[in-house]
């Protein structure tokens, strides 16, 4: 853990320096962009080689299924909630307000 925390603070700091470099900087966003990619990819053959994953594939996915739809849902009537509470302006449909 303390590697990844030291990783972390290098990684800042290096961003620190390298802020003045647009051309570095786009080149490190396509570096991240790839390992992002290798690291999925990675973790493709970690889960097809697991017997115990690929033979319990559809009860994953069932409660992966469940998981994802209630967290859309979540998310969609609490952007309604914050919507309503912080940003609705009060005026009908129509564009004018009542007097």
């Amino acid at each position: 853990m303390i590697t990844v925390l030291i990783l972390m603070a290098a990684g800042i700091a290096v961003g620190l320096f390298i802020d003045k470099y647009p051309k570095l900087i786009k080149k490190v966003d396509q570096l991240i962009t790839w390992s992002i990619y290798l690291l999925l990819f990675l973790l493709g053959i970690a889960v097809g080689v697991n017997d115990k994953i690929i033979n319990n594939l559809d009860t994953i996915g069932v409660s992966a299924l469940v998981i994802t739809v209630g967290a859309v849902l979540g998310s969609v009537c609490m952007a309604w909630v914050v919507y309503k509470f912080f940003f609705s302006t009060g005026v009908e449909k129509g564009g004018q307000d009542e007097e």
